[in-house]
């Protein structure tokens, strides 16, 4: 196995997922014909008239939360709303404004300290992209014919495509990465967008492409812009792809399994613990770093909706996100709950009135994140549970030396716990963000959190 260099940025990173056309609409002027009005209940087929420059203007709310990596999905010129399915990878899509407006966003991006990561749909694009028109217009006459994997020509869509096409949806017909003149297509994309100085990309549904073109994809991009980094889009255990010539980490959905689970009570303490180490030892520890760890996303439901809405539960989730090693990634609007069900019900619009936001929930991550920029055990090596009874799991980051300690009591009575060897500097109770009461036997009550930071003797 290598051991290649991350980019150093990726220890301290914490992203922010954005889903563009739900994010805010800050130019009505290019609002698409027919908008949906930005409170109702979205479908498969809404735009909401979400835009770039209303994703500048949000910059504020990103960077007070602790977030400093913007994450987009796809911004291309589409179809849909979601914009999957890429019409043309060279050119913004004219709903979310103008190269300009992109150009804005990046350049206040990176005035405020902060970094942005786009979404790279590169194993196939929509039926709506300029080459796979051709095809379908021209048939195997045209220079694009092998761009597609057609069984035989012409192409017919329906009832059943006769083409390769992702999840054999016909509008997303796939790529045939074999193609040099396909590779050289994305190779351009790719460097194209990272000139105009976006950070890295997530890449869509890697596991459908052949492995050898993502090594190649890492040479093109470490060449050229060594700091940028690759992340992939797997769902299991991803081993196989962070051998050091292909990504520099992959969406944590195992670990978010592992989390899910305690929190909603379908596992315990030792259940977690059993858990977090079968995916320590999965992951090479050089590429823990670059995780991205998170615990909702634009292809899951909601965090409140997933924990049927119970407080608790929702901050024994994040606390153990936000004690992770690795990035964590916040899904717009889970920050101040934001509720939903599964696709297209978790892609709700933010709302921008205060009002109806979860303040105590803000004030969680806020505080938590704050604290993890300040304390680096919980940014660096070393995560294990080192206590599991009944309700109560002890999480150890960090040590010899330095380290914090995350408890989480579930349970309703208070428990005590003594961590032998270890004095605390600070001991926050997470929910309350007030100081508690230091002492070898630990006070932990009912249905709390509480996070210490010290140093280790011995």
């Amino acid at each position: 196995m290598t051991h290649p260099e991350q980019p150093g940025w990726l220890r301290d990173a914490v992203f922010y997922q954005v889903f563009p056309d739900r994010f805010r609409n800050a130019n009505p002027a290019i609002d698409p014909e027919g908008v949906t009005a930005w409170d109702a209940p979205p479908t498969r087929a809404s735009f909401f008239g979400g835009d770039l420059a209303g994703i500048t203007e949000g910059l504020d709310h990103v960077q007070s939360l602790g977030a400093n990596t913007l994450y987009l999905t796809p911004i291309f010129e589409a179809d849909t709303p979601h914009r999957y399915d890429t019409a043309d990878y060279l050119r913004i899509d004219h709903r979310l404004g103008s190269l300009d407006d992109f150009r804005t966003l990046v350049r206040q991006v990176h005035e405020r300290g902060m970094r942005i990561v786009l979404d790279g749909v590169f194993n196939h694009t929509g039926e709506g992209h300029w080459a796979f028109r051709h095809v379908y217009a021209h048939g195997e006459r045209s220079p694009y014919a092998d761009w597609y994997s057609v069984q035989e020509h012409p192409i017919v869509r329906d009832p059943r495509p006769n083409y390769a096409a992702f999840a054999a949806c016909p509008y997303l017909p796939q790529l045939n990465h074999a193609n040099p003149a396909v590779q050289e297509h994305v190779r351009e994309v790719a460097l194209r967008w990272l000139g105009e100085g976006i950070d890295g990309w997530r890449l869509d549904v890697p596991f459908e492409v052949p492995s050898q073109f993502w090594t190649q994809f890492r040479a093109w991009v470490r060449d050229a812009h060594p700091g940028a980094y690759i992340c992939g889009e797997v769902w299991e255990l991803a081993t196989e792809y962070l051998q050091g010539d292909m990504f520099d980490g992959t969406m944590n959905y195992p670990l978010r399994t592992a989390i899910l689970r305690f929190a909603s009570g379908a596992s315990t303490s030792a259940g977690f613990g059993d858990e977090l180490r079968a995916y320590l030892d999965a992951t090479p520890a050089w590429a823990r770093p670059g995780m991205m760890n998170l615990v909702g996303s634009h292809d899951t439901a909601r965090l409140r909706r997933t924990l049927g809405d119970d407080d608790f539960a929702i901050r024994v989730a994040v606390a153990l996100q936000l004690t992770s090693e690795g990035a964590p990634m916040i899904y717009y609007g889970d920050e101040v709950g934001l509720d939903g069900g599964d696709d297209p019900d978790n892609r709700r619009t933010m709302s921008w009135e205060p009002a109806t936001w979860d303040q105590d929930l803000l004030a969680f991550h806020r505080r938590l994140l704050r604290l993890r920029a300040e304390t680096p055990s919980l940014t660096g090596p070393g995560d294990a549970v080192v206590a599991s009874a009944d309700d109560l799991l002890v999480r150890r980051r960090g040590g010899p030396g330095e380290a914090s300690y995350l408890l989480i009591n579930r349970g309703p009575a208070e428990t005590h716990h003594r961590i032998e060897g270890f004095v605390a500097s600070t001991a926050v109770d997470l929910g309350s963000g007030e100081p508690v009461p230091w002492s070898d036997e630990l006070a932990v009550p009912g249905r709390s959190i509480l996070l210490l930071t010290g140093t280790v003797h011995g």
